[in-house]
C-alpha cells in the first residue's frame, strides 16, 4: 500500500452550490415527511405550528417549521421522539441531561454507516493517509466521541488503537511504542498528555504524531498554536453533538484550518437571533441551528444547539464553514468534554436539608485540565464544618460524579457567603483563560 498519497475526495465535496442546494432540498423534504409520518412528537409539533411537510417548497421554507430543543428530547425520554421502532435501532447513545434523564439518541444500521462515513470524511480532511495508525483517546460508552471516532477511522481503512480516556502515563507509553500518526482527543487532554511526555523526560514534539483531531469542547486558535508548537503536529477542529449525530457534523480541512466545514449534504445549518428566533444572514453572529437530512431513527428538525457562531463561505470545500464556537446562548458548561448544566447540580443539592439553594459553579484550569468547584451556602444555623454539612457535601460530590459525569470540588460557606445578584442569578463563574 502506498502511504504517501492522500485519499481521494468525494465528488459532493466539490459540487457546485446549485447542485448541493438541490440535493439538500430533496433530502429535507424527505426528512420532514419521515418525521411527520413516524414521530408522534414531530407530528404534534408541526400541527401545533400549523405547518405540514408539503409546505416546504424551498430551503427558505424551513424557517416556518418549529424548533427542537434539548427539553423536547428530555420530555420524550427515552424513545418518544424516535421515528422508527426501537427494535430497528442498531445502537443507543446518550448525553448527560438532568438527573437520571439523559438525552437519548438512536441509530439505525444506515445511521451508523452514515456517521462512520462522515467521520471518515473528517479524518481524511484532516490529512490522513492510507496506512495511518489512529490513537483514540475520546471516551467510549454512551458518549459519542470514542465509538464515533473509532468507526470512522475503521471505515477509512486506518488502524485504530481504541484507548479511551484516562491512564495518561500508559497513553504516553503506547504512543511512544505503537507510533500512531493521528490522535483524536479533547484539546485540554492533549495538553495533559504533553505534560506527561515531559514528566517522563520525553520531548512531545519528537513523537510520531502528525495530526491531532480535537473536539468535544470549545478551544481557541491560541490553544491550537500552543498544541501545534508543543506536539509538532497539525491540530484540526472536529465539531458535533450527540443530538445531531455525534462528532463529524463538521470538521476542519488541514489545508486551510479556517473553521470546521459543515458536511452540508447531511446537515442543513441555520444561524438565528437567539432572542427572536429569526434567521440571520450568513456571516452574522447568532445561535447555530441544525436540521438532519439523512437520519432515520432520530431525525432532528431545527435543533437549537445553543452554540454561538456564524456561517462562512466554503474555502477548501464547496460547503459552508463554522467560525470557531465563541460561546453559548445558555449557561451550559463544558468540563473536560462533559456537558454540565447548573440546573443539574441545583437539582442534586436541593435534596440535602443542610444545603441552601444559593450556589455558584466556579470553573478554573489547573495546568491544562478544567476544574469545577461548586460553592454552596449552608442553611441558616448550619455550621459548614459540622458533620451534617460535611456529610451532605460528600454525598453531593458523589452524586455529581455519578449523575452528571464529572468530578467537582465542593466548598461550603456560611449564610451570605455566595454573592447575591440583583437580576438573574450568576450561576457560573468562568476563570479559565482559554
Amino acid at each position: 500500500m502506498n502511504t504517501q498519497h492522500a485519499f481521494a475526495h468525494e465528488p459532493i465535496e466539490h459540487a457546485s452550490v446549485d447542485e448541493l442546494r438541490s440535493l439538500q432540498l430533496k433530502r429535507l423534504q424527505s426528512t420532514l415527511q419521515h418525521a411527520y409520518a413516524n414521530s408522534p412528537v414531530y407530528k404534534a409539533k408541526f400541527d401545533a405550528a400549523g405547518v405540514h411537510p408539503s409546505d416546504c417548497q424551498s430551503l427558505a421554507d424551513l424557517a416556518r417549521f418549529p424548533f427542537t430543543t434539548k427539553s423536547d428530547l428530555r420530555d420524550s425520554y427515552p424513545y418518544g421522539m424516535f421515528a422508527v421502532p426501537r427494535a430497528q435501532c442498531a445502537r443507543i447513545h446518550a448525553s448527560s441531561g438532568t438527573t437520571g434523564k439523559p438525552t437519548v439518541v438512536g441509530y439505525t444500521r444506515n445511521d451508523i454507516d452514515t456517521w462512520a462515513h462522515l467521520v471518515a470524511r473528517s479524518i481524511r480532511a484532516a490529512g490522513a493517509r492510507p496506512g495511518d495508525l489512529v490513537h483514540v483517546s475520546y471516551g467510549y460508552g454512551l458518549f459519542t466521541g470514542g465509538l464515533g471516532a473509532h468507526y470512522g477511522a475503521e471505515k477509512l481503512g486506518l488502524t485504530v488503537v481504541p484507548f479511551g480516556g484516562g491512564q495518561t502515563e500508559r497513553q504516553v507509553q503506547l504512543i511512544t511504542d505503537f507510533k500512531p500518526d493521528i490522535i483524536m482527543v479533547t484539546p485540554s487532554y492533549m495538553l495533559a498528555i504533553a505534560d506527561e511526555f515531559e514528566r517522563q523526560g520525553l520531548v512531545p514534539a519528537d513523537s510520531s504524531l502528525r495530526i491531532g483531531i480535537f473536539g468535544a469542547e470549545p478551544w481557541t486558535n491560541d490553544m491550537r498554536r500552543a498544541i501545534e508548537q508543543r506536539m509538532g503536529l497539525d491540530a484540526v477542529d472536529i465539531y458535533g453533538l450527540s443530538e445531531v449525530m455525534g462528532p463529524g457534523v463538521a470538521s476542519e480541512c488541514v489545508e486551510t484550518k479556517d473553521g470546521p466545514t459543515i458536511w452540508e449534504d447531511h446537515f442543513y445549518p441555520e444561524v438565528i437571533n437567539p432572542d427572536t428566533g429569526q434567521p440571520v444572514a450568513d456571516g452574522e453572529f447568532g445561535e447555530l441551528v441544525f436540521t438532519s437530512l439523512t437520519k432515520e431513527a432520530l431525525p432532528i428538525i431545527r435543533y437549537r444547539t445553543r452554540d454561538l457562531t456564524r456561517l462562512l463561505p466554503g474555502s477548501a470545500r464547496t460547503m459552508r464553514r463554522l467560525e470557531k464556537i465563541t460561546g453559548r446562548s445558555d449557561d451550559m458548561m463544558i468540563v473536560r468534554g462533559v456537558n454540565v448544566f447548573p440546573t443539574q447540580i441545583e437539582e442534586l443539592l436541593l435534596k440535602h436539608a443542610a444545603l441552601s439553594p444559593h450556589y455558584q459553579c466556579v470553573l478554573s484550569r489547573r495546568g491544562s485540565l478544567d476544574e469545577l468547584k461548586v460553592v454552596i451556602e449552608t442553611r441558616a444555623g448550619v455550621d459548614p464544618q459540622g458533620s451534617a454539612a460535611q456529610a451532605a457535601a460528600q454525598q453531593l460530590q458523589h452524586d455529581i460524579k455519578a449523575y452528571v459525569g464529572t468530578s467537582a470540588e465542593i466548598e461550603l460557606r456560611t449564610e451570605g457567603g455566595v454573592e447575591r445578584s440583583m437580576g438573574k442569578a450568576k450561576r457560573v463563574v468562568d476563570t479559565r483563560q482559554l
